[in-house]
């Protein structure tokens, strides 16, 4: 059977390109290490990769919240810790001051502790993050949560301003985690302690006066309610923080699960590779030295 020229020359040349192809494939896989380049290599191990790649994605994401949340919810204990002090400082001061033994000036230099304590307690509770946001508003973080009107009547002239609404932050499937705490309570502490103030300071104060014992004694069962606020709010910080390790550590496992997966789905058996290379090496050289010696063939050689 005769071959035209041609046709040898394009078929020689096809089965050149397809060598040259999958000599490339061999080497580019090598280089990198994949063993999937491309979906078409092998549609199955491709879906799995992608859906391990997407949920990859989803557990890195998972960790930088829980990151920033326990970095939040840490700072947030904190400062519930410092306002605890203060209020139980308070609440000595007010079991001290209904002593019936005191004088007027022991009553009135109360009172000046009582005030750096009740400042303190709203500079705490009106705390900004790093953002200029306010930690413990709610959702209004734009708003401080303890207002001052300092024309109202004593007693009545705190009021909490923002809401108690919370910001919830995924971290995890379905998974959801209080980012915030309000302190609604404390607007209730701080006129307590605005109205023992004042009761503490008017000339000739003594705790076996009726009016002013009464004061006190509210101002006692006031300052305990919000330290119990106070206290379970920082233990819900807790209980919160040790979730968010709990299923920091989780996440952390599958994702090296989910890492280890990938690799064995998609990683190269270098020693296949090596024996195919050798293959595609010399079927390459075979066709090209083939080529050569077939094109020099001519029919005037056999006259």
């Amino acid at each position: 059977m005769r071959v035209a020229s041609t046709q040898f020359h394009a078929t020689m040349n096809t089965a050149l390109q397809n060598a040259n192809t999958r000599l490339e494939g061999i080497l580019q896989q090598m280089s990198n290490g994949l063993r999937v380049q491309k979906p078409s290599d092998d549609p199955i191990a491709s879906v799995r990769i992608a859906r391990l790649t997407r949920e990859e994605a989803a557990l890195d994401q998972y960790l930088e919240n829980i990151g920033a949340l326990r970095s939040r919810l840490g700072q947030n204990e904190e400062l519930l810790d410092g306002m605890s002090r203060d209020v139980m400082q308070a609440r000595d001061l007010m079991v001290w001051a209904a002593d019936g033994a005191n004088t007027t000036q022991d009553l009135q230099a109360m009172s000046t502790s009582l005030i750096a304590l009740r400042d303190s307690l709203m500079y705490s509770a009106n705390s900004i993050d790093q953002e200029g946001r306010y930690l413990f508003s709610g959702t209004a973080t734009a708003t401080a949560p303890i207002a001052l009107n300092g024309a109202a009547a004593v007693g009545t002239r705190y009021s909490f301003a923002g809401n108690t609404d919370p910001q919830r932050v995924v971290v995890g499937n379905g998974v959801t985690q209080d980012a915030n705490v309000h302190l609604q309570e404390m607007a209730d502490v701080l006129n307590r302690l605005d109205l023992a103030i004042d009761a503490l300071q008017t000339p000739g104060a003594t705790a076996n006066d009726p009016a002013v014992r009464t004061v006190l004694v509210a101002t006692l069962n006031g300052l305990d309610t919000g330290l119990d606020a106070v206290s379970a709010k920082i233990a819900r910080l807790g209980g919160a923080q040790t979730t968010l390790e709990t299923l920091e550590t989780n996440h952390a496992n599958v994702s090296l699960s989910n890492k280890q997966a990938m690799i064995t789905l998609g990683q190269l058996d270098y020693g296949d590779a090596a024996v195919k290379l050798n293959g595609y090496t010399t079927a390459v050289q075979a066709t090209q030295k083939a080529y050569a010696k077939v094109s020099a063939l001519s029919l005037f050689d056999t006259i």
